[in-house]
């Protein structure tokens, strides 16, 4: 993969996190754990993107939807 080096400003606390993800070994790198968290963010992005495309032609999903749900995830 290709990557590009830049720069960004982050808030002490979540640069803290980062390193101590790379020192517990749970990333390799500060940055391979930015990249981790962009992807991330990227597949929420199109997973909400996709439910609003439904919503606009499916119309909400009705309260008879929503249990179904809930009884199929096992949450009832």
């Amino acid at each position: 993969m290709t990557t590009v080096r830049i720069a960004v400003t982050l808030p002490p606390e979540q640069v803290k996190a980062a390193k101590r993800a790379v020192k517990e070994g749970r990333a390799p790198s500060v940055s391979a754990y930015v990249a981790d968290a962009l992807a991330c963010q990227q597949r929420a992005d199109s997973l909400t993107a996709l439910l609003e495309e439904l919503v606009a032609e499916h119309g909400e999903p009705s309260p008879a939807d929503y249990a179904w749900a809930r009884q199929a995830l096992g949450l009832e």
